[in-house]
């Protein structure tokens, strides 16, 4: 965070008009992707040149926040206030001016500023790479450890049974070879938990072949059990066969799930829970959502979102949210009424509620069932300072 605005000495004029370009249209990923900023950030396994991109351009507009303890409204936290309510969190710039207190004709001002601003930054990052950053070596890249601390989690409520049984399937020649008969005891109902469904996915399969090359009976019983509403066991009874080293590939991707291991017996068990508190957010607009998502890094829990009302309804009577962020201004169903549906459906009624909103009317959301009020612009301090009262943050 810096307390000025950096100045745009020595950035190319055309380079400021394309940041501007990629501010304008910062949440329209055709036009991200075939930009041409994008080329400075080609694509990996996990997001596009466009999503990277976008963040690019949305880390340069951070580094100009001067902090929590600097007011709303202070002089040298405006142009922050400006370029983020505006591009990230989508008001317009009539909004923006009636948040600051302050013209259009002065927003309209400082938003040029802040073009250049932010091109001053993306400018220094794509010329200027961190030199302390040191190459890995070819060990460092091939390890385990490495592997894994690439992959990055994407929670979603999965049906544990389907996953297994599609494990079965992708090692059941390996098992025809080695003469061996996979049995499966599964619960006849689904069995939902909140976890990456990706690396779940590998985890089975994995634990799978190993249990079959290592199994020396004709048959290798595998048993999965619902303990809790979001927990839940697997039980691999083979003589012999341990995930004994932590290190190993198995051991780190349970690990990244936040699963546990352990021995009873001669069988191994995997303990497996809904790995963080989970937030759900309602919302149409991508950049308030990203933003939200931003603010809780790092904060023990996970956000799923949905960008029309009946997906927000529908996963909150899924997967059981320990809160709700909620917007009014939704398209098709608005906020109020979605509000009232969660509070009427005995499966979602007692899960506390947030309501977000440009309208300031606190009154109306408590009486159709709110649990706290949050007016927009939403400020990082504020969001987690409710989501501690809900005991979802630490």
């Amino acid at each position: 965070m810096v307390d000025e605005a950096p100045e745009a000495a020595g950035v190319p004029d055309i380079f400021i008009e394309q940041v501007k370009q990629v501010l304008e249209n910062l949440f329209r990923f055709p036009v991200l992707q075939a930009h041409t900023l994008a080329q400075y950030f080609p694509a990996d396994s996990d997001q596009s040149a466009g999503q990277h991109l976008r963040r690019a351009v949305i880390d340069a507009i951070e580094q100009l926040n001067p902090g929590p303890n600097v007011s709303f409204r202070a002089p040298h936290a405006r142009l922050y206030n400006i370029l983020h309510m505006h591009y990230v969190q989508g008001l317009t710039i009539q909004e923006v001016a009636y948040e600051l207190g302050i013209s259009p004709r002065q927003v309209y001002r400082d938003i040029r500023q802040g073009h250049e601003s932010v091109a001053t930054v993306l400018w220094g990052s794509i010329n200027q790479p961190d030199e302390a950053a040191s190459e890995p070596t070819a060990h460092q890249v091939s390890s385990i450890q490495s592997e894994v601390a690439q992959l990055k989690t994407r929670r979603h409520v999965v049906d544990l049974c389907e996953l297994l049984d599609y494990a079965s399937q992708a090692v059941q020649r390996l098992a025809q070879e080695n003469g061996v008969e996979i049995r499966l005891e599964t619960p006849s109902a689904p069995v939902m938990i909140a976890t990456d469904p990706v690396i779940a996915r590998q985890i089975f399969v994995y634990l799978l072949s190993q249990a079959v090359q290592e199994n020396q009976h004709a048959t290798l019983p595998i048993a999965l059990t619902q303990q809790h509403e979001d927990t839940a066991s697997l039980v691999v009874d083979v003589a012999g066969f341990a995930i004994d080293k932590p290190e190993s590939m198995l051991g780190q991707l349970i690990e990244k799930v936040n699963w546990r291991i352990s021995q009873q017996g001669q069988a191994t068990v995997i303990d497996m829970a809904s790995r963080n508190p989970l937030i759900l957010v309602i919302d149409d607009n991508e950049g308030l959502v990203e933003l939200l998502d931003r603010y809780l890094t790092n904060q023990a829990c996970d956000v799923v979102t949905a960008q029309v009302g009946p997906d927000g309804l529908r996963l909150a009577q899924e997967i059981q949210p320990d809160a709700i962020l909620l917007d009014v201004m939704m398209p098709d169903m608005d906020g109020w009424e979605i509000l009232q549906r969660l509070r009427m459906n005995p499966a979602t009624h007692a899960i506390p509620i947030v309501v977000c909103t440009v309208f300031n009317d606190p009154k109306l959301a408590y009486s159709l069932g709110a649990s706290y009020f949050l007016p927009k612009p939403v400020k990082r301090d504020e969001v987690l300072a409710i989501l501690k009262q809900l005991e979802v943050v630490p």
